[in-house]
């Protein structure tokens, strides 16, 4: 039987959270000092331990010293398991942020740095191993041991501190900020394998070709199960929790425990917990499902609370008095220059020799992987525990770590700022960023109810189809079809629901809610995280009791998520939206129906943005229309779509619409609106209600 485990003593849990207030607050505080300086937060943060640390105040003021610096291996062990959290949070973002597409297409690059980045270091790793003096090696008689270990120390860059750096900088989004993540897990990767070789070195008397074969073997499937077991837990995971769950949060809480179950995975691997929690992080990324506001939160808890607690712990473990001897701190400085010098120079050299890329670019690369951080840190710990280095050549390399994290931020600011943002990426900024900012950027998981056997079947159904599919081309967005019906009806809503999906070009998932209430059940299905529900519409009648009907009405004023309505007008052709009028007075449901028509607009499709000029309003706002329709025309260029814009006078804005309709010959109109709550009808504006019921052609009302 297994015993209760023991708890923290009370003196014990007492330092942890004094060490969690001091660190955190510190380092938030530096970090911010560090932004005002125009330095990246992260070298506040290190700073912070470094400040409170050994080096200097926990050394001149006692007992900070004993109240900061954990006093025993228990303390020692809590405080790293919050470094721990905040590390594996870090990778978790940095993986979120990693553009797996744009990765591929700079794959040629990123290898061409790696291999630099990795060979040089290494050779001018051995070349400082062998200069070591003996009375500085742990055992002089394991020489080649330690010359292989450091010589793999100095190989092996600080993913999170890099990553840190990149977000710091606002270069996460940027080429040479993806590039130097790929080729930051290409040298990690290779690095620690041969560091899982050189202790086993260590551990044993010979290196024999099954221990090489073992620890390879680890990294193939680490690789090989994270593309497919790690996949399937992502997709799986978030349909599961989105289908059968409903609250706050619990998407946050299943990303974090794959971060940490993927960690520990990769940790029973013998390789890095880190790893395991940066893969989830871009199978997450790359998954449709994932709500936005789950990424944010996951960023605010990573960098706001415990990315800051780890790089200050990696701060507090710097001891600089502990080489402050003149020949310690020459060989000190040595360390860190050989070390600057290999990963810089041989980065450069496998970007441009190996990669063709020009001058800065290839020092920015250099500049970005030189960082070690924390990482650096675990591996010196690990050749202490192994008796590979002495207490001296340990302070050593954690000084040189720390150095080289600080150096790094500066040299890529300075490198990075003298690097030409190329056409084809400031486009790739300017939609990226443009749709971070909008509506149609915050849709991932679209909600399309059917009806088996409606009125809204033929046409409006798959008229539906036509924009869905442009959508998910554009956004790849996620689509759940979803019926209601009774326990008998199961077998021909679930035959319908196949027919429907046959009509999307994507994957579209489907839901059978077995219900007596279907407003109810399609309600509490929308509340798992959608961000947009479509719902096909007969025409809009004239009755004062409903505008589209009792149950399409009761669902566009309840829906805790925003509604497109699709109203679709027999035609005799194959029907494509090849000329869109889209009207603009200036809200922001006018500019979000505006978005959502550029992003389900074909390549060959004309936009045309169009502004009313009432007789009433006059010649005073002939201004404000060409300024509303310039808006408009930026909005398009942002989003990578061209629209025309035009303004004319009417006697009645609605009458000008239908007028603009024969006008362009539109063949979809799409209108922006807003509930307006009523207390038996749907309102959504005389204006949109007439064109609802009067407008020729198909019609999108988009109610954000």
């Amino acid at each position: 039987m297994l015993e209760t485990f023991g708890a923290a003593s009370h003196d014990e849990v007492l330092q942890l959270v004094a060490q969690v207030a001091i660190l955190l607050f510190t380092a938030r505080l530096l970090g911010a000092l560090s932004l005002r300086l125009g330095q990246p937060s992260v070298v506040g943060e290190i700073l912070a331990g470094v400040i409170l640390g050994p080096s200097l105040l926990s050394s001149l003021v006692p007992w900070l010293g004993r109240l900061v610096l954990p006093q025993s291996s228990v303390q020692g062990y809590l405080l790293e398991v919050v470094a721990l959290i905040g590390v594996m949070l870090l990778l978790v973002v940095t993986g979120l942020e990693t553009d797996l597409a744009l990765i591929k297409r700079k794959a040629g690059t990123a290898l061409g740095v790696a291999i630099g980045g990795l060979v040089l270091p290494f050779a001018t790793g051995i070349a400082l191993g062998y200069a070591i003096p003996d009375s500085l090696l742990a055992d002089p008689d394991q020489r080649t041991v330690f010359v292989l270990f450091l010589a793999t120390a100095l190989s092996i860059s600080a993913i999170p501190v890099l990553a840190k750096v990149l977000m710091d900088l606002d270069l996460m989004r940027r080429d040479v900020g993806q590039t130097l993540l790929a080729a930051g897990m290409i040298d990690d990767i290779t690095g620690w394998t041969l560091l899982g070789l050189v202790t086993a070195l260590a551990s044993a008397t010979a290196l024999t070709a099954g221990t090489v074969a073992q620890t390879i073997g680890m990294v193939v499937v680490f690789v090989v199960a994270t593309a497919t077991i790690g996949v399937w837990l992502v997709d799986r995971g978030l349909a599961f929790v989105q289908d059968h769950f409903r609250g706050h949060d619990q998407i946050l809480t299943l990303a974090v425990a794959l971060a940490f179950a993927w960690g520990a995975f990769t940790q029973y691997l013998h390789l890095e917990p880190v790893l395991g929690a940066f893969a989830i992080g871009i199978l997450f990324g790359r998954s449709t499902r994932l709500p936005t506001d789950t990424i944010r939160k996951i960023e605010s808890m990573a960098l706001a609370v415990f990315a800051p607690v780890f790089f200050a712990v990696a701060g507090l473990k710097v001891d600089v008095t502990a080489i402050l001897t003149p020949s310690l701190l020459m060989l000190t400085l040595v360390v860190i220059a050989v070390a600057t010098f290999g990963k810089v120079v041989g980065a450069y050299l496998g970007a441009r020799l190996l990669s063709g890329q020009d001058h800065w670019s290839a020092l920015a690369y250099g500049s970005g992987l030189n960082a070690r951080g924390a990482l650096e840190i675990i591996i010196a710990t690990i050749g202490l525990s192994l008796g590979i280095l002495s207490q001296e050549m340990f302070s050593i390399i954690v000084v040189m770590a720390i150095a080289t994290s600080l150096m790094a931020p500066v040299a890529l600011r300075f490198t990075t700022n003298r690097i030409e943002i190329g056409p084809e990426e400031g486009e790739r900024l300017q939609r990226e960023t443009a749709l971070q900012h909008s509506f149609v950027g915050r849709i991932r998981r679209v909600l399309v109810p059917v009806r088996p056997g409606s009125a809204t079947a033929g046409f409006t159904r798959e008229m539906q189809a036509t924009l869905l599919n442009q959508l998910t081309r554009m956004r790849n967005t996620s689509l759940t079809l979803c019926a209601v019906t009774t326990a008998e009806g199961r077998t021909i809503a679930s035959r319908y629901l196949g027919q429907m999906r046959s009509l999307f070009d994507t994957e579209a998932a489907t839901r059978i809610l077995v219900s007596d209430d279907p407003v109810a059940a399609i309600l509490h299905e929308a509340e798992g995280d959608y961000d947009l529900m479509v719902l096909g519409t007969p025409k809009a009648g004239g009755s004062d009791a409903s505008l589209f009907g009792p149950m399409i009405d009761d669902l566009v004023k309840l829906a805790p998520c925003p509604t497109m309505l699709v109203r679709g007008v027999a035609l005799n052709e194959e029907w494509r939206p090849n000329r869109i009028l889209v009207p603009t007075n200036g809200t922001a449901a006018a500019r979000r129906a505006a978005e959502l028509t550029l992003a389900i607009a074909q390549e060959s499709s004309e936009v045309i943005g169009i502004h009313i000029v009432t007789m009433a309003h006059g010649r005073l706002t002939r201004g404000v229309a060409s300024d509303l329709t310039a808006e408009l025309a930026q909005v398009a260029v942002a989003l990578g779509h061209e629209i025309q814009t035009h303004v004319r006078r009417s006697d009645d804005a609605t009458n000008g619409i239908l007028a603009a309709i024969d006008e362009f010959g539109a063949d979809l109109l799409v209108l922006g609106t807003s509930v307006r709550a009523g207390t038996t009808r749907l309102h959504l504006g005389p204006r949109v209600e007439h064109l609802a019921r009067h407008a020729p052609i198909p019609v999108l009302i988009v109610n954000s």
